[in-house]
């Protein structure tokens, strides 16, 4: 008669306890502050006539939502700055409780096949997993960003020269401009809708999206609003750094993309070759998780890798 094994049974119990805690969390998260769902990317439905008590009391309880995770996981204010520049839909509690179902669904799968040790790495893999999704996505946004940027200041300057006031050509530009341009502005003009400075809802879109060029654009709009002289001459010098900045990224991303693409495979090589070998013979690699010193080869392969994964980016990362 089959009966289940103690490091399978344990890690049936780990996984249901994380699945009830991701369902805690994810509880919370939708009770999350209303002020926030009110604003809806700075504008949303609530008016200002709601019961500012309850808003108050909301408002708390979010807090005190947000400084748990940043206390107990010390990730609170950077991973929410992540999701916003990703434009990820999330809440930093939902966040974290998909980061907790991917490592508990890493460490089942591992202690089902191999063992606790192996589930503990399996799990550790797949919990990894969504902080390089979030990295992906941050980075490509920040990119088709930065791209529209020198179409987005030509058409400022336009704007400008032809009479407009600065609010007036950020409002023509959320009309006018595709993702993630349009996004970005159209939440620009919802907070100054709700009285917030043109100045200070620019700052705000620096810290969303992030990236030297915006944060260069966004720093000279304000040194002109407190000092004056002519906006759209210091726009179109601006734009025209920027628009040479990305061609010649683009021309060094063309010379170094042989050397990329050998370092994806050389580093997604032995990965490949380990998951074909243990698909067609799981017990080949029992023998390097077995107590003593073998467990110490998957270890220090794994961190050679890494290693030399990142040494070959760091070359390869020219600044501009």
């Amino acid at each position: 008669m089959y009966t289940m094994s103690g490091p399978l049974l344990f890690g049936l119990l780990v996984t249901l306890v994380t699945l009830i805690g991701f369902a805690g969390l994810w509880r919370i998260a939708r009770s999350l502050d209303p002020v926030e769902a009110r604003a809806k990317e700075y504008g949303g439905d609530r008016g200002f006539d709601g019961d500012l008590e309850d808003e108050a009391r909301s408002t708390h309880r979010a807090a005190r939502s947000k400084g748990f995770l940043a206390k107990g996981f010390g990730l609170g204010p950077r991973l929410a700055t992540s999701l916003a520049r990703a434009d990820v839909a999330l809440t930093v509690n939902e966040f974290t409780g998909v980061i907790l179902g991917a490592g508990a669904l890493g460490f089942a799968i591992g202690v089902w096949r191999l063992g606790a040790i192996p589930g503990l790495v399996s799990g550790a893999l797949f919990a990894c997993a969504p902080f390089f999704y979030l990295r992906v996505s941050q980075g490509r946004r920040q990119r088709a960003f930065s791209g529209q940027l020198p179409d987005v200041l030509t058409m400022l300057v336009g704007a400008l020269r032809a009479g407009y006031g600065l609010t007036q050509a950020v409002q023509a530009l959320v009309e006018r401009f595709p993702q993630p341009a349009s996004r970005e502005f159209d939440r620009v003009m919802r907070a100054v809708g709700l009285g917030v400075g043109i100045q200070r809802a620019l700052r705000d879109m620096t810290e969303r999206v992030g990236g030297e060029e915006l944060e260069l654009v966004v720093t000279a709009i304000n040194v002109q609003h407190e000092t004056g002289g002519n906006l759209a001459e210091t726009l179109e010098t601006i734009g025209e750094t920027i628009r040479d900045r990305i061609r010649i990224q683009r021309e060094i991303g063309v010379f170094t993309a042989q050397q990329q693409m050998t370092g994806y495979v050389l580093a997604g090589l032995p990965v490949g070759l380990a998951v074909l070998i243990f698909m067609m013979s799981p017990d080949f690699f029992k023998p390097f998780f077995e107590p003593g010193w073998a467990r110490l080869l998957p270890i220090g392969a794994v961190v050679m890798q890494v290693v030399g994964f990142v040494v070959m980016r760091r070359v390869l990362a020219i600044e501009v």
